[in-house]
């Protein structure tokens, strides 16, 4: 049996598709954050067969919620104050995201001006589309 003991303030991050966890890790800056943060992968689940779990103790205005729904706008996200779980965040995907994910246009003005901010916006939300706004290039999520 694992035993992994709870937060006193921060998020849960749940129903993250199996193995995708360390992207996520990755993507939110976990690696330089001061915190404790515990993974788990490969979690049982009666919803998804297998799932990941990523608790995360911290001050609830330190994650970026929009850059989650932009991740996987399908993960449950449990708001925990003082020790108990104060509301559950639904995340859709944000109509622009910035720092998030960079552009890969060697042509493109964020190529040449480093301290530009890599901005992309969504252009179809069927198919979870983003380009982004300086060239129009198409965002290409890795799998």
């Amino acid at each position: 049996m694992l035993n992994i003991g709870g937060i006193h303030e921060g998020f849960v991050l749940d129903h993250i598709e199996a193995g995708r966890s360390m992207e996520i890790y990755h993507y939110l800056n976990l690696d330089k954050f001061d915190g404790c943060v515990a993974i788990i992968k490969n979690a049982r689940s009666n919803k998804m067969g297998k799932k990941d779990i990523i608790k995360i103790e911290c001050p609830t205005d330190a994650i970026d919620l929009d850059a989650l729904g932009f991740i996987d706008h399908n993960i449950t996200v449990n708001i925990i104050e003082n020790d108990e779980i104060v509301r559950k965040a639904t995340l859709s995907l944000p109509k622009e995201i910035k720092n998030i994910a960079r552009c890969t246009n060697p042509r493109c003005i964020t190529s040449i001006e480093q301290e530009l901010d890599h901005i992309f916006v969504l252009t179809d939300e069927k198919r979870e589309i983003y380009r982004c706004k300086y060239c129009e290039e198409k965002y290409h999520r890795q799998k």
